[in-house]
């Protein structure tokens, strides 16, 4: 199992639309690459919706209710692409402070940089 922090944001939520995480070390299991899938699907559909988008607001008449449809799904792909968004910044590895200093090499002062 993997520590709290290290938990993986799923891109669904539960019954109860609260959140759904995944726990494990294991970024090729069965569930870890549905996730993936559907990550990739949903940004799949809000990339094709950007298209209907530019389509629908290129014409010279707008239907109200189709405005509305509209607006309700691009509402639906930004939410589902900012839980992908956030899944994947908490995934990203930033080297601990401490892993630096093992690394031997030149330094340079400040001035160096001018």
């Amino acid at each position: 199992m993997t520590a709290h922090s290290e938990f993986r944001l799923l891109p669904w939520s539960g019954p109860d639309g609260k959140p759904c995480y995944l726990s494990t070390d294991d970024d090729n299991s069965h569930l870890s690459r549905l996730a993936d899938k559907t990550e990739a699907l949903h940004l799949g559909l809000a990339a094709e919706l950007l298209d209907y988008v530019a389509d629908v607001l290129g014409r010279d008449e707008l239907d109200l209710q189709e405005l509305s449809a509209l607006a309700a799904d691009l509402t639906e792909a930004l939410r589902s692409t900012l839980r992908v968004a956030e899944s994947r910044a908490h995934r990203l590895l930033a080297p601990a402070p401490d892993t630096c200093a093992d690394v031997i090499g030149p330094t340079l002062s400040a001035a160096a940089f001018g």
